[in-house]
């Protein structure tokens, strides 16, 4: 018997979006995006250099969801990363561990 790599949340618990700590390649917001929806990352950031080839609305979207999406809290006895301390209070959200 096998089990799934990533159950769907409990139901009545509604899924948060949350920029991703661990499949990232510079914030975690196509990760994030990838474990919210269930669409593959790869195929979010496919979307991603598609619309900023076409205009640029590719990278404006990133931007404010890189602001405006938490991250997610960070393993046990791991440091947030610098980049994500700064982007977390541009958006305004306190650090607990500060």
């Amino acid at each position: 018997m096998t089990t799934p790599t990533s159950l769907p949340p409990p139901t009545g618990v509604p899924a948060r979006l949350r920029r991703s700590s661990t499949d990232r390649m510079l914030g975690g917001v196509c990760g994030g995006l990838a474990t919210y929806t269930g669409i593959d990352a790869v195929l979010w950031r496919a979307a991603v250099v598609a619309l900023s080839l076409a205009g640029g609305a590719g990278l404006v979207l990133y931007a404010v969801l890189w602001v405006l999406t938490p991250a997610d809290p960070p393993a046990p006895g791991e440091q947030p990363r610098p980049l994500d301390r700064f982007v977390d209070r541009l958006a305004g959200r306190a650090d607990g561990a500060a």
